[in-house]
């Protein structure tokens, strides 16, 4: 079994602590996804000393740090942004952003621009049902699919696309961020869809999974 930290939209004073690392101190790696500054994200790489994959949130752009220097990622994390990667047997990709609701706002996307974002990922997808046996494990999106967690107004209404990719890939997990439950969005926290159980990790959640390989023996 593989414990992962999810974190998302707020600095949480648990994990932005000088104690992080004796309270998660059994985490395997973290997944970010998005509307956290930079340097929060770089605490965490640092104090759990894990691998942190993250995307961004439609909130996210470059940041002036100490010394006056501006940044436009987070250092010494895994931008996962609109790709994939093999991790501790399991296949993670990511898609950040939510829906435009301003036109030339960075990491908002219409629907049929996270299709194509999504499409992007299609071939490595093949690859790893034909070497792997799963088309992917875990998605990680800043924005929920169309329904499901959904804030009321638009800018927190879920992409179509994301429907799709369960749908037709069927990930164990979609993992989103964006419907901020101290914001007072009933929504809801986890939601089977078919095979994908899909979870908010506004603030954060703590994860436990199971390897690949298990669930290939168990079949």
């Amino acid at each position: 079994m593989m414990r992962i930290l999810t974190i998302s939209d707020e600095i949480v004073p648990a994990i932005y602590s000088l104690n992080v690392k004796q309270r998660f101190h059994d985490v395997d790696f973290v997944l970010s996804c998005g509307d956290l500054p930079f340097y929060y994200i770089e605490f965490v790489v640092t104090m759990l000393g894990v691998p942190v994959f993250y995307v961004f949130g439609n909130h996210d752009g470059p940041e002036i740090q100490h010394g006056g220097v501006e940044i436009t990622e987070a250092r010494g994390a895994i931008n996962l942004d609109g790709r994939g990667v093999r991790h501790r047997g399991l296949s993670i990709a990511g898609l950040g952003g939510c829906l435009r609701y301003k036109p030339d706002a960075v990491h908002m996307y219409t629907d049929p621009e996270m299709m194509r974002r999504c499409w992007r990922l299609v071939p490595w997808m093949l690859f790893n049902n034909y070497r792997y046996g799963r088309y992917l494990d875990i998605l990680i999106t800043h924005a929920p699919p169309l329904g499901i967690h959904n804030g009321p107004d638009y800018p927190h209404r879920g992409f179509r696309a994301f429907l799709w990719m369960m749908d037709r890939f069927r990930p164990r997990y979609l993992i989103h961020g964006h419907i901020h439950l101290s914001y007072g969005y009933d929504s809801g926290v986890e939601s089977l869809y078919h095979e994908t159980m899909v979870i908010n990790t506004a603030g954060h959640r703590v994860l436990d999974v199971e390897p690949a390989e298990a669930l290939v023996k168990k079949g």
